[in-house]
Protein backbone atom coordinates (compact mmCIF):
# COMPACT_ATOMS: atom_id res chain seq x y z
CA UNK A 1 0.00 0.00 0.00
CA UNK A 2 1.19 3.54 -0.84
CA UNK A 3 2.14 5.67 2.14
CA UNK A 4 2.26 9.43 1.75
CA UNK A 5 4.36 11.46 4.23
CA UNK A 6 2.85 14.39 6.07
CA UNK A 7 4.58 16.97 3.86
CA UNK A 8 3.19 15.20 0.80
CA UNK A 9 -0.32 15.39 2.24
CA UNK A 10 0.18 19.11 2.91
CA UNK A 11 1.30 19.75 -0.67
CA UNK A 12 -1.65 17.74 -1.95
CA UNK A 13 -3.89 19.94 0.20
CA UNK A 14 -2.38 23.06 -1.39
CA UNK A 15 -3.01 21.66 -4.89
CA UNK A 16 -6.58 20.57 -4.12
CA UNK A 17 -7.38 23.85 -2.39
CA UNK A 18 -5.90 25.91 -5.25
CA UNK A 19 -8.10 24.12 -7.80
CA UNK A 20 -11.16 24.85 -5.64
CA UNK A 21 -10.21 28.46 -4.98
CA UNK A 22 -9.57 29.21 -8.65
CA UNK A 23 -12.73 27.62 -10.08
CA UNK A 24 -15.11 28.63 -7.29
CA UNK A 25 -14.07 32.27 -7.36
CA UNK A 26 -14.42 32.45 -11.15
CA UNK A 27 -17.91 30.93 -10.88
CA UNK A 28 -18.93 33.32 -8.08
CA UNK A 29 -20.08 30.25 -6.18
CA UNK A 30 -20.76 30.93 -2.49
CA UNK A 31 -22.62 28.76 -0.01
CA UNK A 32 -24.23 31.70 1.77
CA UNK A 33 -25.02 33.34 -1.54
CA UNK A 34 -26.71 30.12 -2.64
CA UNK A 35 -28.82 30.00 0.53
CA UNK A 36 -29.66 33.71 0.22
CA UNK A 37 -30.71 33.26 -3.42
CA UNK A 38 -33.00 30.39 -2.44
CA UNK A 39 -34.54 32.06 0.64
CA UNK A 40 -34.98 35.55 -0.74
CA UNK A 41 -35.38 35.14 -4.49
CA UNK A 42 -36.46 31.58 -5.03
CA UNK A 43 -33.40 31.01 -7.24
CA UNK A 44 -31.90 27.61 -6.42
CA UNK A 45 -29.30 27.41 -9.19
CA UNK A 46 -26.23 27.88 -7.01
CA UNK A 47 -27.72 25.62 -4.35
CA UNK A 48 -28.17 22.91 -6.97
CA UNK A 49 -24.53 23.26 -7.98
CA UNK A 50 -23.61 22.35 -4.41
CA UNK A 51 -25.93 19.38 -4.90
CA UNK A 52 -23.89 18.44 -7.97
CA UNK A 53 -20.70 18.65 -5.89
CA UNK A 54 -22.30 16.38 -3.29
CA UNK A 55 -23.31 13.87 -5.99
CA UNK A 56 -19.76 13.68 -7.37
CA UNK A 57 -18.30 13.44 -3.85
CA UNK A 58 -20.82 10.74 -2.90
CA UNK A 59 -19.97 8.57 -5.91
CA UNK A 60 -16.22 8.90 -5.43
CA UNK A 61 -16.20 8.51 -1.66
CA UNK A 62 -18.42 5.44 -1.69
CA UNK A 63 -16.22 3.95 -4.43
CA UNK A 64 -13.20 4.39 -2.15
CA UNK A 65 -15.09 2.67 0.65
CA UNK A 66 -16.15 -0.16 -1.65
CA UNK A 67 -12.53 -0.67 -2.74
CA UNK A 68 -11.40 -0.75 0.93
CA UNK A 69 -9.31 2.38 0.42
CA UNK A 70 -11.29 4.33 3.01
CA UNK A 71 -12.83 3.33 6.32
CA UNK A 72 -15.82 5.50 7.31
CA UNK A 73 -15.16 4.76 10.99
CA UNK A 74 -11.80 6.51 10.64
CA UNK A 75 -13.54 9.82 9.99
CA UNK A 76 -14.65 12.34 12.61
CA UNK A 77 -18.05 12.48 10.91
CA UNK A 78 -18.84 8.82 11.56
CA UNK A 79 -18.96 8.14 15.29
CA UNK A 80 -20.65 5.73 17.70
CA UNK A 81 -22.97 8.44 19.02
CA UNK A 82 -24.74 11.40 17.45
CA UNK A 83 -24.37 14.59 19.54
CA UNK A 84 -27.52 16.07 18.06
CA UNK A 85 -27.87 19.03 20.41
CA UNK A 86 -24.33 20.24 19.75
CA UNK A 87 -24.83 19.85 16.01
CA UNK A 88 -28.13 21.72 15.94
CA UNK A 89 -26.96 24.56 18.20
CA UNK A 90 -23.61 24.86 16.45
CA UNK A 91 -24.95 24.74 12.90
CA UNK A 92 -27.59 27.39 13.68
CA UNK A 93 -24.94 29.67 15.17
CA UNK A 94 -22.71 29.03 12.16
CA UNK A 95 -25.52 29.93 9.76
CA UNK A 96 -26.25 33.13 11.68
CA UNK A 97 -22.56 34.07 11.69
CA UNK A 98 -22.33 33.32 7.99
CA UNK A 99 -25.13 35.81 7.33
CA UNK A 100 -23.41 38.51 9.39
CA UNK A 101 -20.10 38.05 7.55
CA UNK A 102 -21.75 37.51 4.17
CA UNK A 103 -19.99 34.23 3.49
CA UNK A 104 -18.60 31.13 5.23
CA UNK A 105 -15.02 30.22 6.15
CA UNK A 106 -14.33 28.87 2.66
CA UNK A 107 -15.74 32.03 1.11
CA UNK A 108 -13.67 34.19 3.46
CA UNK A 109 -10.49 32.52 2.21
CA UNK A 110 -11.56 33.19 -1.37
CA UNK A 111 -12.23 36.84 -0.51
CA UNK A 112 -8.85 37.05 1.20
CA UNK A 113 -7.11 35.81 -1.95
CA UNK A 114 -8.83 38.60 -3.88
CA UNK A 115 -7.40 41.26 -1.55
CA UNK A 116 -10.19 41.60 1.02
CA UNK A 117 -8.46 42.52 4.28
CA UNK A 118 -11.75 42.22 6.15
CA UNK A 119 -11.48 38.48 5.61
CA UNK A 120 -8.01 38.45 7.19
CA UNK A 121 -9.49 39.81 10.42
CA UNK A 122 -12.47 37.46 10.16
CA UNK A 123 -10.27 34.39 9.72
CA UNK A 124 -8.02 35.33 12.66
CA UNK A 125 -10.98 35.71 15.01
CA UNK A 126 -12.70 32.70 13.48
CA UNK A 127 -9.61 30.54 14.02
CA UNK A 128 -9.03 31.71 17.58
CA UNK A 129 -12.61 30.98 18.66
CA UNK A 130 -12.62 27.66 16.78
CA UNK A 131 -9.47 26.51 18.58
CA UNK A 132 -10.78 27.74 21.93
CA UNK A 133 -13.92 25.66 21.35
CA UNK A 134 -11.96 22.68 20.11
CA UNK A 135 -9.25 22.47 22.77
CA UNK A 136 -9.18 25.70 24.76
CA UNK A 137 -11.22 27.56 27.34
CA UNK A 138 -14.55 26.96 25.60
CA UNK A 139 -13.99 23.23 25.16
CA UNK A 140 -15.55 22.27 28.55
CA UNK A 141 -18.86 23.82 27.49
CA UNK A 142 -18.80 21.74 24.34
CA UNK A 143 -17.71 18.50 25.97
CA UNK A 144 -19.44 18.64 29.36
CA UNK A 145 -22.70 20.33 28.34
CA UNK A 146 -23.70 20.10 24.69
CA UNK A 147 -22.03 16.84 23.70
CA UNK A 148 -23.44 15.11 26.79
CA UNK A 149 -26.77 15.06 24.96
CA UNK A 150 -26.51 12.41 22.26
CA UNK A 151 -28.15 9.44 20.58
CA UNK A 152 -26.14 6.23 21.05
CA UNK A 153 -26.21 3.95 18.03
CA UNK A 154 -27.20 0.28 18.29
CA UNK A 155 -24.73 -2.55 18.38
CA UNK A 156 -21.66 -0.34 18.78
CA UNK A 157 -22.11 0.93 15.22
CA UNK A 158 -20.62 4.16 13.94
CA UNK A 159 -23.00 6.67 12.44
CA UNK A 160 -23.22 6.39 8.69
CA UNK A 161 -26.63 5.66 7.21
CA UNK A 162 -25.48 2.80 4.99
CA UNK A 163 -23.78 1.02 7.88
CA UNK A 164 -26.91 1.22 10.01
CA UNK A 165 -29.15 -0.06 7.21
CA UNK A 166 -26.74 -2.92 6.58
CA UNK A 167 -26.87 -3.76 10.29
CA UNK A 168 -30.67 -3.79 10.06
CA UNK A 169 -30.63 -6.28 7.19
CA UNK A 170 -30.17 -4.26 3.99
CA UNK A 171 -26.69 -5.21 2.70
CA UNK A 172 -27.14 -3.38 -0.63
CA UNK A 173 -28.06 -0.08 1.07
CA UNK A 174 -24.74 1.64 0.33
CA UNK A 175 -24.92 1.04 -3.41
CA UNK A 176 -28.62 1.87 -3.59
CA UNK A 177 -28.36 5.14 -1.67
CA UNK A 178 -25.33 6.21 -3.70
CA UNK A 179 -27.00 5.46 -7.02
CA UNK A 180 -30.36 7.03 -6.24
CA UNK A 181 -28.91 10.05 -4.45
CA UNK A 182 -26.37 10.81 -7.18
CA UNK A 183 -28.86 10.34 -10.02
CA UNK A 184 -31.41 12.67 -8.41
CA UNK A 185 -28.86 15.39 -7.60
CA UNK A 186 -27.29 15.27 -11.07
CA UNK A 187 -30.70 15.24 -12.77
CA UNK A 188 -31.78 18.36 -10.87
CA UNK A 189 -28.84 20.15 -12.46
CA UNK A 190 -28.96 18.51 -15.90
CA UNK A 191 -32.64 19.29 -16.43
CA UNK A 192 -32.14 23.05 -15.92
CA UNK A 193 -31.21 24.69 -19.26
CA UNK A 194 -29.79 27.74 -17.47
CA UNK A 195 -27.30 25.60 -15.59
CA UNK A 196 -26.39 23.68 -18.73
CA UNK A 197 -25.35 27.03 -20.18
CA UNK A 198 -23.22 27.89 -17.11
CA UNK A 199 -19.87 26.10 -17.64
CA UNK A 200 -18.13 27.98 -14.84
CA UNK A 201 -20.73 26.92 -12.29
CA UNK A 202 -20.67 23.32 -13.53
CA UNK A 203 -16.87 23.23 -13.41
CA UNK A 204 -16.85 24.65 -9.89
CA UNK A 205 -19.33 22.03 -8.69
CA UNK A 206 -17.40 19.24 -10.36
CA UNK A 207 -14.12 20.49 -8.88
CA UNK A 208 -15.54 20.70 -5.35
CA UNK A 209 -16.89 17.16 -5.57
CA UNK A 210 -13.64 15.71 -6.92
CA UNK A 211 -11.66 17.68 -4.33
CA UNK A 212 -13.61 16.02 -1.50
CA UNK A 213 -12.84 12.59 -2.98
CA UNK A 214 -9.18 13.53 -3.37
CA UNK A 215 -9.07 14.61 0.27
CA UNK A 216 -10.41 11.28 1.50
CA UNK A 217 -7.96 9.39 -0.69
CA UNK A 218 -4.91 11.46 0.22
CA UNK A 219 -5.50 11.40 3.97
CA UNK A 220 -6.37 7.73 3.81
CA UNK A 221 -2.82 6.94 2.67
CA UNK A 222 -0.98 9.74 4.50
CA UNK A 223 1.36 9.04 7.40
CA UNK A 224 0.91 11.45 10.31
CA UNK A 225 3.76 11.39 12.81
CA UNK A 226 1.58 13.09 15.43
CA UNK A 227 -1.24 10.51 15.48
CA UNK A 228 -1.02 6.81 16.24
CA UNK A 229 -4.14 6.26 14.11
CA UNK A 230 -4.26 9.00 11.45
CA UNK A 231 -7.71 10.42 10.83
CA UNK A 232 -9.15 10.48 7.33
CA UNK A 233 -10.27 14.01 6.50
CA UNK A 234 -11.40 15.99 3.52
CA UNK A 235 -12.45 19.54 2.77
CA UNK A 236 -13.56 21.43 5.84
CA UNK A 237 -12.79 24.98 6.87
CA UNK A 238 -13.31 25.22 10.62
CA UNK A 239 -10.91 23.21 12.77
CA UNK A 240 -8.04 23.48 10.22
CA UNK A 241 -8.23 27.27 10.59
CA UNK A 242 -7.89 26.95 14.37
CA UNK A 243 -5.07 24.44 14.07
CA UNK A 244 -3.28 26.65 11.55
CA UNK A 245 -3.42 29.63 13.89
CA UNK A 246 -2.09 27.49 16.76
CA UNK A 247 0.67 26.10 14.54
CA UNK A 248 1.81 29.51 13.35
CA UNK A 249 2.02 30.78 16.94
CA UNK A 250 3.57 27.79 18.70
CA UNK A 251 4.13 24.61 16.68
CA UNK A 252 5.10 25.16 13.01
CA UNK A 253 5.56 21.43 12.40
CA UNK A 254 1.81 20.96 12.78
CA UNK A 255 1.36 22.93 9.56
CA UNK A 256 2.26 19.79 7.60
CA UNK A 257 -1.21 18.34 7.15
CA UNK A 258 -3.79 18.16 4.38
CA UNK A 259 -6.41 20.38 6.01
CA UNK A 260 -4.06 23.29 6.67
CA UNK A 261 -2.62 22.88 3.19
CA UNK A 262 -6.07 23.41 1.69
CA UNK A 263 -6.36 26.78 3.47
CA UNK A 264 -3.23 28.05 1.74
CA UNK A 265 -4.33 26.45 -1.52
CA UNK A 266 -7.78 28.07 -1.60
CA UNK A 267 -6.27 31.49 -0.90
CA UNK A 268 -3.62 30.95 -3.59
CA UNK A 269 -6.15 29.73 -6.13
CA UNK A 270 -8.39 32.72 -5.50
CA UNK A 271 -5.41 35.07 -5.81
CA UNK A 272 -4.45 33.57 -9.18
CA UNK A 273 -8.07 33.80 -10.33
CA UNK A 274 -8.26 37.46 -9.30
CA UNK A 275 -5.05 38.21 -11.19
CA UNK A 276 -6.27 36.30 -14.24
CA UNK A 277 -9.55 38.22 -14.29
CA UNK A 278 -7.80 41.51 -13.41
CA UNK A 279 -10.05 41.87 -10.38
CA UNK A 280 -7.55 41.88 -7.53
CA UNK A 281 -7.96 44.91 -5.30
CA UNK A 282 -7.41 45.76 -1.66
CA UNK A 283 -10.55 46.22 0.44
CA UNK A 284 -11.14 47.08 4.10
CA UNK A 285 -14.01 47.84 6.48
CA UNK A 286 -16.13 50.82 5.52
CA UNK A 287 -16.92 51.78 9.12
CA UNK A 288 -16.97 50.49 12.69
CA UNK A 289 -20.50 49.12 12.30
CA UNK A 290 -19.43 46.83 9.47
CA UNK A 291 -16.41 45.73 11.49
CA UNK A 292 -18.52 44.86 14.54
CA UNK A 293 -20.87 42.82 12.37
CA UNK A 294 -17.99 40.86 10.84
CA UNK A 295 -16.33 40.25 14.20
CA UNK A 296 -19.56 38.92 15.72
CA UNK A 297 -20.11 36.73 12.68
CA UNK A 298 -16.57 35.37 12.93
CA UNK A 299 -17.11 34.44 16.60
CA UNK A 300 -20.38 32.68 15.84
CA UNK A 301 -18.91 30.80 12.88
CA UNK A 302 -15.78 29.74 14.76
CA UNK A 303 -17.57 28.40 17.82
CA UNK A 304 -20.63 27.16 15.95
CA UNK A 305 -18.57 25.39 13.31
CA UNK A 306 -16.71 23.31 15.89
CA UNK A 307 -19.95 22.47 17.72
CA UNK A 308 -21.54 21.45 14.42
CA UNK A 309 -18.54 19.36 13.42
CA UNK A 310 -17.89 21.32 10.24
CA UNK A 311 -18.89 24.13 7.91
CA UNK A 312 -21.07 24.32 4.81
CA UNK A 313 -18.38 22.42 2.91
CA UNK A 314 -17.29 20.07 5.72
CA UNK A 315 -20.77 19.02 6.83
CA UNK A 316 -22.54 19.93 3.62
CA UNK A 317 -20.37 17.94 1.20
CA UNK A 318 -17.64 15.96 3.01
CA UNK A 319 -19.96 14.54 5.69
CA UNK A 320 -22.69 14.04 3.11
CA UNK A 321 -20.35 12.00 0.94
CA UNK A 322 -19.83 9.70 3.96
CA UNK A 323 -23.61 9.41 4.49
CA UNK A 324 -23.00 10.70 8.02
CA UNK A 325 -26.07 10.99 10.24
CA UNK A 326 -24.89 14.46 11.23
CA UNK A 327 -25.36 15.75 7.68
CA UNK A 328 -29.12 16.53 7.61
CA UNK A 329 -29.06 18.06 11.10
CA UNK A 330 -26.12 20.32 10.29
CA UNK A 331 -27.44 21.42 6.90
CA UNK A 332 -30.89 22.19 8.34
CA UNK A 333 -29.38 24.18 11.21
CA UNK A 334 -27.19 26.24 8.87
CA UNK A 335 -30.14 27.01 6.61
CA UNK A 336 -32.23 28.12 9.58
CA UNK A 337 -29.41 30.19 11.09
CA UNK A 338 -28.74 31.88 7.75
CA UNK A 339 -32.43 32.73 7.36
CA UNK A 340 -32.53 34.26 10.84
CA UNK A 341 -29.45 36.32 9.99
CA UNK A 342 -30.98 37.50 6.72
CA UNK A 343 -34.14 38.53 8.59
CA UNK A 344 -32.14 40.75 10.95
CA UNK A 345 -29.99 42.26 8.20
CA UNK A 346 -32.67 42.82 5.57
CA UNK A 347 -35.96 42.99 7.41
CA UNK A 348 -34.80 44.37 10.74
CA UNK A 349 -36.51 41.66 12.83
CA UNK A 350 -37.56 38.03 12.78
CA UNK A 351 -41.24 38.94 12.41
CA UNK A 352 -42.69 37.16 9.41
CA UNK A 353 -39.51 35.16 9.15
CA UNK A 354 -40.85 32.45 6.86
CA UNK A 355 -43.18 34.61 4.77
CA UNK A 356 -40.53 35.45 2.20
CA UNK A 357 -38.31 33.20 0.11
Amino acid sequence: MIELPAWGAALAGVAVGAACGFTVRRARLCSFGAVEDAWMGGDTRRLRIFGLALAIALIGTQALIGLNLLDPANSTYVQAALPWLSILVGSTLFGLGMALVGTCGFGSLIRLGSGDLRSLIVMMVFGAVAYATLRGMLAPIRIEVLEKVYWPLPGGLKGDLAGILTYLGAPAARVLITAVGAIVLIAIVALDPRLRRSPRLLLAGLTLGLAVVAGWWVTGIAVDAFETVPRAQSLTFVSPVGRALYAVLSAPSVLLEFGIGTLAGVTLGSFLSALYDREFRWEAFDDDREMRRHLLGAVLMGGGGVLAGGCTIGQGISAGSMMALSWPLAVAGMMIGARIGIAFLVEGSIRGLWQRG
